[in-house]
């Protein structure tokens, strides 16, 4: 017993040192004090009502790169549609909700050692005019609120022409996932707490996985004050994964803790190396750090490359720098799946310090994710294209401020599988380089890539060179005619998920619907949105030829027959989602008898007030 009190004496010793570093006892006592009289304090001050000037950042939205109808861009201003409830174009709308897209095959597989209190899937940035000390964020939600999970705030000034050395980001406020219990309009205006500096860059996230449709957001107002609350005078220090390395004091201390005996752990350490492993694989990566300044035993474990096969680094976002990935690399060597997506933003992590990571620990690399790292250059991905042989999966997910050479060094990484570049400035020259040397891709996701010229040739290069592919998106490719579908899908018969959502230049008339449905008969996923001319042909072939379907969408269709449904409902047994909102001959009541016949079908009408 001796031993283990004397164990936890010492670990109490070096959090209180730590925490030593950045807070002293009297400036402990005094914020107690601060907190305890806060209600009387608090300067009296003009309270400032913003909307947000300027939208900087954002993960996804449905709309379109080259318009207005929801976009994230319609968050700037004054609202457009609130207290209206319902489906307007002039909301902005990110690209998913629901379940449905992590079902697909074409979703990755999630991250070991996620924390269980990170729940983001989207995010936006919104700047406003003045710097402000907040006392109330509110979002103005028009359709299906809930999403929002986490309100953040940032200490640099976005339209500041010398930006701090340090930028800060606070947590103002953060919930689970849920949904409201009707999908009328809202003010979502949580509590939040008081921070220590002005801020007007603040940052939503959401997570509509309990959402039965697209979440809508109008507008986001930022109310504060000029002065500075005296609640918010003290800084609480943070333990977190940018304090990795031990003081020479306290690596004294660990060794003293631990020493030679197999007895000073108790008999902890007896138990067999794996099992501690296993008990250690448990824990998130901050814990991991934390107790890796415990005991050289538990830093033995700690630091052991096998504990960072799979690592993400997403929920950190706010706090990873060059110094974090500094500090980790040692313990990567053999990592072989890595999660970077959303941070190093705003010069946290620089493209020298992620080249640097790279070259030291990518070797073994299969997973890359990398969605929205606005620091990556082409620098960055040339050292990956160099460095990780092994690639199969990458992720440039909304990295839109990549150059568009960049690209060209994904011709190299001959074993992907797996490659999104939604929202990225890929040009075509680039794409069919990589088309022609990647030949084992089965999932590419090439949605509003806006600056490939002719879809057509693309589909053409698809149908020859990847006919491994099983999920292609090609959301919103503005000149897709049915020529290239006719190659791609005679080329590629083994797909299961298309994405022909706002592909405007296809024609029902032309048959290219019902040649898909002739070519395709392992479709389990198939997204025709807003294509005004799918028609009764076009489903029946889909009922004779899809039997595995289970997602549909054909919102906006004005030749579709409820007759048409009931076919479809009851020859594909397997389907889960049918997105019939928009449908001019399906009206409100028939999509509730459809639902009544076929209970295990989600049927979606949005609607407009």
């Amino acid at each position: 017993m001796f031993p283990m009190l004397t164990l936890l004496s010492m670990f109490y010793y070096i959090c209180l040192r730590r925490r030593s570093r950045s807070g002293t006892r009297g400036e402990v006592l005094n914020s107690r004090r601060a907190m305890e009289s806060s209600q009387r304090s608090l300067p009296l001050s003009v309270e400032v009502e913003q909307y947000a000037k300027e939208v900087l950042d954002f993960s996804s939205h449905y709309g379109s790169e080259n318009s207005m109808s929801y976009t994230m861009w319609n968050l700037a201003g004054m609202p457009n549609v609130f207290p209206s409830s319902g489906d307007f174009t002039q909301t902005a709308v990110f690209r998913m909700y629901g379940t449905w897209w992590e079902q697909c095959a074409s979703a990755p597989l999630p991250f070991r050692r996620t924390a269980l209190s990170f729940h983001s899937q989207d995010y936006i940035e919104l700047a406003f005019e003045e710097p402000v000390y907040p006392t109330a964020i509110e979002v103005l939600e028009t359709y299906h609120p809930g999403a929002i999970v986490q309100i953040s705030a940032c200490s640099l000034n976005p339209f500041s022409q010398n930006p701090p050395a340090d930028v800060r980001w606070e947590v103002l406020w953060a919930g689970e996932p849920s949904k409201a219990l009707t999908p009328q309009a809202r003010q979502f205006s949580p509590s939040i707490k008081q921070i220590n500096f002005a801020t007007n860059l603040i940052r939503l996230e959401v997570n509509s996985s309990l959402l039965e449709y697209y979440t809508e957001l109008d507008a986001v107002i930022l109310r504060g004050v000029r002065q500075r609350p005296v609640l918010s005078l003290y800084k609480m220090p943070l333990i977190d994964i940018s304090d990795l390395s031990d003081s020479e004091e306290e690596r004294e201390a660990a060794e003293a803790m631990s020493g030679k005996s197999s007895t000073g752990n108790g008999y902890f350490d007896k138990l067999p190396y794996e099992l501690i492993q296993l008990i250690v694989s448990h824990l998130t990566l901050p814990d991991l750090c934390r107790l890796a300044q415990s005991c050289k035993l538990l830093q033995q474990h700690c630091c052991d490359p096998l504990q960072y096969i799979q690592l993400s680094l997403q929920p950190y976002w706010a706090r990873l720098t060059d110094t974090s990935l500094g500090y980790l690399q040692n313990r990567c060597t053999l990592i072989q799946r890595l999660n970077l997506s959303w941070t190093g933003n705003r010069g946290a992590v620089t493209a020298a310090g992620f080249c640097s990571f790279v070259k030291a620990c990518g070797m073994g690399l299969v997973c890359l994710e990398l969605a929205c790292c606005h620091f990556l250059t082409e620098g960055c991905m040339e050292v990956i294209a160099q460095t990780c042989p092994a690639l199969q999966e990458l992720s440039l997910s909304s990295c839109d401020r990549l150059h568009p050479q960049a690209f060209a060094h994904i011709a190299q990484m001959t074993s992907l599988r797996r490659l999104i570049l939604y929202r990225t400035k890929v040009e075509q020259t680039a794409l069919l380089s990589i088309l022609t040397f990647c030949t084992q891709l089965q999932h590419l996701n090439l949605g509003s890539c806006v600056m490939i010229e002719d879809y057509d040739v693309v589909a053409s290069m698809l149908g020859v060179r990847c006919r491994s592919l099983r999920s292609l998106d090609l959301w919103r490719c503005k000149n897709l005619t049915e020529r290239g579908l006719t190659e791609l899908v005679s080329g590629c018969g083994l797909l299961e998920e298309l994405d022909l959502g706002w592909c405007s230049t296809l024609q029902s008339s032309s048959g290219c619907f019902a040649q898909l449905a002739r070519r395709l008969p392992r479709l389990r996923k198939l997204f025709l949105t807003a294509n005004r001319t799918v028609c009764d042909s076009d489903i029946e072939e889909l009922a004779a030829r899809c039997p595995a379907l289970q997602h549909l969408d054909i919102l906006g269709t004005r030749m579709v027959s409820a007759a048409s449904l009931r076919k479809l409902l009851r020859s594909c047994p397997r389907l889960l989602l049918l997105d019939v909102s928009f449908c001019s001959q399906i009206d409100a009541r028939t999509v509730q008898e459809l639902s009544a016949l076929f209970p295990a079908v989600a049927i979606k009408k949005s609607f407009t007030q």
